[in-house]
């Protein structure tokens, strides 16, 4: 085994030079909406996975708003569906650590042996070898925050209340982020892929956990999360909602990207 788990998609989904890449985010971060969408760091965000070029401004529209909690969020539970390996369940990986060309995020052991007693969480270092979904959200965490530790796990065939027990269980303080990977809509034409984006911003919004595969390749880790927000009096918010064809210009055939943060009442945190 390897305990490091290298970089998989450096140079296709994002730049594969360090200095580039950090030059990248940056800009991608300083370019995100300025205005405040809540008075408080949001306890979870939903962001997209696909290359920069065509996701990355709004991803960055939501990792902007962690800034203010740089030094405050020193751990990260991240989640995003499986591409390339059938899984049951929430696979946790072998490696020890995800390295980036910004460099290397250690894993939190302790947490991870946590969910080990959860019947729906198993191990799999090949549903991880290759996966972009978690990969692609690592630099713009290496960017907004200082030092962290990261729980990444690989969602498959997997019920919104089994991803909901997980995140149950490491759910924490402030000193926990949540992040959720998806894309929305694909290969629609434009003006279809935005109706059928805004219908499913809707749900997420009203925290539904009925979203199908097609309107969010991420649905399940996406309808887990709505499914804690439910139980844990979250309040969403819609931080962005475009296509490939208002980032990268194509309009023919488009997939759709959508940001989102949920906030805790104070009544509700702890």
């Amino acid at each position: 085994m390897n305990p490091i788990r290298p970089a998989a998609v450096a140079g296709v989904f994002y730049p594969s030079a360090a200095p580039e890449l950090a030059q990248e985010v940056a800009r991608l971060i300083a370019g995100a909406q300025r205005e405040p969408v809540a008075p408080r760091v949001p306890k979870a965000i939903i962001a997209p996975h696909a290359g920069y070029i065509y996701s990355g401004p709004v991803a960055a529209s939501v990792y902007a708003l962690l800034e203010p909690a740089r030094t405050q969020i020193r751990r990260v539970v991240l989640l995003g569906p499986t591409h390339r390996v059938a899984v049951r369940g929430l696979a946790l990986p072998e490696a020890e650590s995800f390295a980036t060309p910004l460099g290397v995020v250690e894993l939190d052991r302790a947490a991870m042996a946590a969910l080990r007693d959860l019947p729906q969480v198993t191990i799999s270092g090949r549903a991880h070898a290759g996966e972009h979904s978690l990969e692609v959200h690592l630099p713009f965490l290496q960017t907004v925050l200082d030092r962290f530790t990261l729980v990444p796990l690989a969602v498959g065939d997997a019920e919104p209340e089994e991803v909901a027990q997980m995140l149950d269980v490491l759910w924490g303080g402030p000193e926990t982020l949540i992040v959720v990977s998806s894309d929305l809509s694909h290969y629609l034409a434009y003006r279809q892929a935005q109706a059928t984006d805004r219908t499913t911003a809707d749900a997420i919004l009203r925290l539904s956990t009925g979203i199908t595969h097609e309107q969010a390749c991420g649905a399940t880790p996406v309808t887990g999360l709505t499914h804690a927000a439910r139980q844990r009096g979250l309040r969403p918010q819609l931080v962005d909602l475009r296509n490939s064809g208002d980032t990268a210009g194509d309009k023919a055939r488009v997939v759709g990207y959508g940001a989102f943060a949920f906030f805790e009442d104070t009544a509700h945190a702890h």
